[in-house]
């Protein structure tokens, strides 16, 4: 299963998203200097797109002998991962003045880039396997 370079990227994709249950998302710095933090397991549609994501990936992990399929999970993952990066973007954007968020908000982008990167030499692997197959074909009808 890990000898393949696709399932190091899904792997390091994996372990980003499943950081972010246990990272804060924004600080709110109060008039009197008092610090609350938001995490992305309190607001629910975060909530429900880190769950959806790991989903993604394991599922994209565990169908490593499957190249096709494994190469369009990824790429579902991909664009969920970016679709979720959207809305930390526009969190930010709506909020740039009342909070100070972490660098783990990047991690959706970085995700969705290392998925892609997965699911094309998922699709190389695949295109190599069937070359082979096309070869030894039509060697044995010589």
């Amino acid at each position: 299963m890990w000898q393949r370079i696709q399932t190091l990227y899904l792997g390091i994709a994996t372990a980003l998203i499943f950081s972010m249950f246990f990272c804060i998302f924004a600080t709110i710095i109060g008039p009197e200097g008092a610090e609350v933090t938001i995490a992305y397991r309190e607001k629910m549609p975060y909530l429900v797109l880190l769950i959806m994501l790991i989903t993604a990936h394991i599922a994209a992990a565990a169908s490593f002998r499957t190249f096709f399929l494994q190469a369009r999970i990824s790429m579902i993952a991909g664009l969920l991962a970016f679709g979720f990066q959207g809305w930390i973007a526009v969190d930010v954007l709506s909020n740039m003045k009342d909070m100070t968020f972490s660098v783990t908000a990047l991690f959706p982008l970085a995700a969705g880039v290392l998925d892609f990167m997965a699911a094309k030499r998922s699709m190389v692997d695949e295109m190599t396997v069937q070359a082979v197959k096309g070869i030894r074909k039509s060697r044995r009808k010589r």
